[in-house]
């Protein structure tokens, strides 16, 4: 792989929606054990998964996996931390109200 390509990958998944009160996610496994490095990008072939209320729904699914090219994933990892802390919201006041 150079420095500027990319490469493309199939891999068979399970897909898991939960939607409960206790826990709302969506998690992919790869059944070949393909894994994830910094840069790349997943994307689950198929419909939408939607799952009521109370329940978790299980599919098997095709993803295709987009490997990033040397320079992205370098990218990634010395911006990485960076984009992180966006999420984060700090609060130092001591005088909170609710």
């Amino acid at each position: 792989m150079g420095v500027f390509t990319r490469k493309i990958e199939t891999a068979p998944c399970t897909v898991e929606i939960s939607h409960k009160f206790e826990s709302l996610h969506a998690h992919v496994r790869f059944n070949n054990g393909a894994t994830i490095e910094p840069g790349d990008e997943v994307q689950v072939q198929g419909p939408e998964i939607m799952a009521p209320f109370g329940e978790i729904v299980t599919e098997d699914r095709e993803a295709v996996i987009l490997r990033a090219s040397a320079i992205e994933r370098l990218w990634t990892r010395l911006t990485g931390d960076v984009e992180i802390m966006e999420l984060c919201e700090f609060s130092f006041s001591g005088e909170a109200k609710l």
